[in-house]
């Protein structure tokens, strides 16, 4: 750990301005120098684009069922609740 001395006029900007976002003044102080010498890790995930930029290769290539699920979806979901039920498993 290491002990950093802050001249009166910084220490008193910073602890204005750590009451004003409402932390305190050495989480605003370590938060402003994991900025400047430890920034986040640069992985090029900021030039993916959007989820579907992403899922471009991907999307058309997974084997649907021919049985349009999206129909009916009320009567078939009263359908597994009563099919349930007669197992005893509701």
């Amino acid at each position: 750990m290491t002990t950093i001395t802050i001249p009166p006029d910084l220490a008193s900007r910073l602890f204005d301005e750590a009451q004003r976002r409402g932390t305190t003044p050495e989480l605003l102080a370590l938060d402003g120098l994991r900025r400047l010498f430890a920034p986040p890790a640069d992985n090029g995930s900021a030039n993916q684009g959007t989820l579907f930029d992403f899922l471009a290769g991907y999307i058309g290539t997974v084997a649907a069922s021919a049985e349009p699920y999206s129909e009916n979806c009320g009567r078939r979901f009263a359908e597994g609740l009563a099919e349930k039920r007669e197992r005893g498993r509701i």
